[in-house]
């Protein structure tokens, strides 16, 4: 994180762990508001990859999920990056920015992330960097956050992963039951916007992007949960994640195998479990009839839910969501139970 941001979060009532932000003073309040409030955060969590050069878009089109030519000025999109098998390694946002992609990640894939792609650069007239400490990522969200970020950045995107690239200042419409936005600018302007939505939305902890992104059916794979599925057991076929039209990617192979001719046996919920053992991204989850030998299921995303319990993304056996018990970790666990998702599942 720039240290110039750090203090200025830090003026505006932020408190750290070292670079990590915590809170802003009340952790459980700020939980409360996330789903109805107003609120800006900061997004320092995620790390940016840019990608430049003559080769740029034919690079990146041969590396991830999604059809990369539909990334422009005014189109964002979800994404991720497979192994050979398959297995997502990493799921990011992908835009543009003046000439160059960005891919919006975990700061904790960043470095693997980077370091795989760039061992496939050959070649190719393309240009790989980190470039996380130069610009300053915000998200903001709620019913009437439109309001006041028009007052300081103009017209906003309309619809989900629609962007606006214009005076240096990157805004990417994210999917959510409110108005939400992530904002890529430098720090003066961050500072600028900050302040004018600090008014009438209330500063929360980064814990609320993905409060946010559970609710939406965004998962967001972190290190625990890196090579552990396929694309279609997070549903990135039903967040337009993944794109079976374009050419050859790296693991295209199994995933178009498994749209096409396999039989889709894991997916991904929205689960909640009451207070009691601590969910962990990575957990496994335990069902008395599961006939896998891989478990029932696995924990991807969770966040705490006050006044008790905790929310969750999880990709479980449909068979063992539909007819069994799921419990975290083992069979004296927490019983899960299920909310729907705001997109359908195929039929």
């Amino acid at each position: 994180m720039k240290p110039e941001w750090k203090q200025f979060l830090e003026n505006h009532g932020a408190e750290f762990d070292q670079d990590k932000l915590l809170h802003f003073g009340n952790e459980v309040r700020e939980r409360r508001f996330v789903r109805n409030g107003n609120l800006i955060t900061d997004l320092s969590s995620f790390g940016l990859i840019q990608v430049r050069g003559e080769d740029a878009e034919q690079f990146l089109q041969g590396q991830l999920t999604n059809d990369i030519t539909l990334v422009d000025d005014t189109h964002a999109q979800y994404s991720a990056y497979c192994s050979p098998k398959g297995r997502i390694l990493a799921s990011m946002i992908i835009f543009r920015r003046q000439d160059s992609y960005y891919l919006r990640l975990p700061r904790t894939l960043l470095e693997p992330t980077l370091n795989r792609l760039q061992m496939f650069v050959l070649i190719s007239k393309v240009t790989l960097q980190d470039a996380t400490d130069s610009l300053v990522l915000i998200g903001c969200s709620g019913p009437d956050i439109n309001a006041d970020l028009e007052t300081v950045l103009g017209p906003l995107p309309e619809q989900a992963w629609q962007s606006s690239d214009r005076d240096n200042v990157t805004i990417v419409r994210i999917p959510g039951h409110n108005p939400r936005y992530e904002i890529v600018c430098e720090l003066e302007q961050a500072e600028k916007i900050w302040t004018t939505l600090d008014v009438r939305a209330a500063p929360a902890g980064p814990f609320a992007w993905e409060m946010l992104d559970i609710d939406s059916g965004i998962p967001t794979i972190h290190p625990e949960t890196t090579d552990a599925f396929v694309p279609q057991m997070l549903n990135l076929q039903l967040i337009d994640g993944v794109s079976f039209k374009k050419g050859c990617y790296t693991g295209q192979e199994i995933v178009a195998r498994m749209q096409y001719l396999g039989k889709l046996k894991r997916r991904m919920y929205k689960a909640h479990s009451e207070d009691g053992t601590e969910p962990v991204a990575g957990m496994d989850l335990f069902a008395a009839e599961s006939s896998s030998g891989q478990g029932a299921g696995k924990v991807v995303n969770v966040q705490a839910n006050p006044p008790d319990g905790y929310d969750m993304l999880v990709v479980a056996q449909i068979s063992s969501q539909e007819n069994d018990i799921l419990r975290l970790d083992n069979e004296n666990g927490p019983e899960l139970s299920f909310s729907p998702l705001p997109y359908p599942f195929e039929e």
